[in-house]
């Protein structure tokens, strides 16, 4: 028998017999027939099992090191303090690259101007780690969490704990659990899920007899350290006791220039069609003016003749026009949200420094619970006592400033503006995924999901703006908070019916292509991307999308996967 089809069918195995519980109103049919019925999923299976070693990098691999996005010789960049020993020297000449120290010790985000790097280039991690797929080639940081999930769910439990370990060392020597580990992401973090990382890994290892208390108190400390980052200056969203999304860097973000094709170009046309928004964060100068005060490219504005005759077109130079500081300061912000590009806060994320999001603090809610718990567990009494108290001062801020009740959802907060936003959004789950909702709280959300949902899985916003993070894309780490906030509370038939038509758009597509992707058109049920916003592919592999797959049959009723692979297997 192949490895490919020993690996289907133990995956078929681990989910169609043990990982799936019987439920209510099931007949509990022979594990032979719920493997044949399940057939259909071995293709899917099988190339998820197998992305997991196409998808892994390390850093004593020349294919990781020598950099796709630097057209010269590719810089591994290490700690300013840390010791370029022989490893290192050997990977210098093996791979043809040069090994190069930070300029200065890192002790927090902002420390270094990363538009003083000449050339960028990867940062140095010490453990191996899975990369989302396609151009991405580094260990990114909310991927991460999702990846891990579908590692650990795949029994790979030393591969995940090394990933948190490669986070554990961007604190220690980069100031933050970074957006991904190069160069010009020295200014930003991600989504802080970093706590659930740990808790997925620990939780498995306990669940094997590995448990580790010395792993936990280590993983502890730095959970603690990305915590503090979250709650000081200049992360803090006004007066309101929540946090916000801030990169340090200032001007156009250096990942956009090289893969989001005249993206910033795009942005300025738009703001000059839309002048309500585009006088706050456009500047205006006569030809010739001096550009000191500007950053980012210019843009000449000419007026044009357009002759009724053979006389040839004049045009003059009436005006330049750059986007200004704040502008890219909400661009940059955007990016450490994930949610990059979207117009939730404000056209093309335009003011998401200026706003409290409901996923950010969820999330730290989410954080400050799970250092309450693993406090306890490590007999810290008063350490989880103030942790609980923290949670609960979090809660009561979010009811407070992002609840809806007359709506029904959480929105995040406009501070300048003193108003919550109105635009709709799947971040309104996520306090139901952090158990931070009451129940009549949850209910009302449930109550909205008609306004996501859609044939092929939950639509990000109900809006269609060209971003890809707008309708109507579908992207797993959104489905996965979702379904686990409704079964959280209890609302399992909508649970169920929400990861089934997201799994089932996923299969389908594999099905034709072979292949699976970052997002997915939740409205026709298509791997087809049409993006306008940014950068316009639909790339494969996919980390979040392998680990949310596994997840969602692992947690879907037996019944429901039989079916799933029948569908699949009556299609070929």
């Amino acid at each position: 028998m192949s490895h490919a089809l020993r690996v289907g069918r133990m995956l078929l195995a681990l989910f169609l017999v043990p990982a799936l519980p019987i439920r209510a109103g099931q007949s509990g049919k022979p594990a032979a027939e719920a493997s044949e019925k399940a057939e259909g999923l071995k293709p899917i299976l099988d190339y998820i099992s197998s992305a997991w070693d196409t998808l892994t990098r390390s850093m004593s691999e020349c294919s990781t090191i020598v950099d796709s996005k630097v057209a010269g010789k590719s810089i591994l960049y290490v700690p300013a303090d840390f010791p370029i020993g022989e490893k290192l020297h050997a990977l210098e000449a093996r791979c043809n690259i040069e090994v190069r120290p930070l300029p200065k010790v890192i002790h927090q985000l902002g420390e270094v101007d990363t538009n003083t790097f000449r050339p960028h280039g990867l940062l140095y991690l010490e453990y191996p780690y899975v990369v989302p797929g396609g151009r991405f080639n580094e260990m990114y940081g909310w991927d991460s969490y999702f990846i891990i999930r579908g590692l650990v769910r795949a029994g790979k439990i030393e591969l995940a704990r090394g990933m948190i370990e490669n986070f554990f060392f961007e604190i220690e020597h980069y100031g933050a659990v970074l957006n991904a580990n190069r160069t010009y992401y020295l200014s930003r973090s991600q989504p802080p899920f970093l706590t659930s990382m740990i808790v997925a890994v620990h939780d498995a290892q306990k669940a094997r007899g590995k448990e580790e208390r010395g792993w936990l108190e280590r993983a502890y400390a730095f959970a603690v350290r990305d915590h503090n980052m979250w709650v000081a200056e200049p992360q803090m969203a006004g007066d309101t006791g929540l946090s916000r999304y801030f990169d340090f860097g200032e001007g156009p973000a250096p990942e956009s220039l090289k893969d989001e094709t005249d993206h910033y170009q795009k942005v300025a046309e738009y703001f000059l069609q839309h002048d309500d928004i585009g006088s706050r964060f456009l500047m205006n100068r006569q030809p010739g003016e001096s550009a000191d005060a500007s950053i980012g490219a210019l843009y000449s504005l000419k007026l044009c003749s357009l002759p009724l005759t053979m006389e040839a077109q004049r045009c003059e130079a009436v005006k330049e026009i750059s986007l200004n500081r704040d502008y890219y300061k909400g661009d940059r912000s955007m990016r450490e949200s994930g949610f990059d590009i979207s117009f939730r806060f404000l056209p093309f994320g335009a003011e998401t420094h200026h706003f409290a999001p409901v996923c950010l603090n969820s999330l730290l809610y989410k954080s400050e619970k799970d250092l309450e718990a693993i406090s306890r567990e490590l007999g810290r009494a008063k350490e989880a006592e103030d942790w609980g108290n923290k949670a609960s001062a979090r809660q009561r801020e979010i009811v407070d400033w992002l609840w809806d009740a007359e709506r029904g959802e959480f929105f995040d907060y406009d501070v300048p503006e003193k108003k919550r936003s109105v635009y709709e959004y799947a971040s309104t789950f996520y306090p139901l995924w952090a158990g931070l909702a009451t129940k009549e709280e949850a209910a009302a959300v449930r109550k909205n999901l008609d306004h996501f949902e859609r044939p092929g899985g939950l639509l990000t916003s109900p809006y269609e703006t060209g971003a890809q993070w707008d309708a109507p894309y579908a992207w797993a780490p959104l489905q996965l908070i979702a379904v686990e906030g409704l079964r959280r509370y209890g609302f399992e038939d909508q649970a169920n019916r929400l990861s089934y038509a997201f799994l089932s758009n996923v299969a389908e597509n594999f099905r034709r292509d072979g292949t699976i992707r970052e997002k997915y058109d939740a409205v026709h049920r298509s791997a087809e991307a049409a993006v306008k916003s940014g950068y316009t592919i639909n790339v494969i592999g996919f980390g979040w999308t392998n680990g949310v797959f596994l997840e969602f049959l692992h947690q879907l009723p037996k019944a429901e996967v039989e079916r799933l692979g029948t569908e699949q297997g009556a299609r070929k």
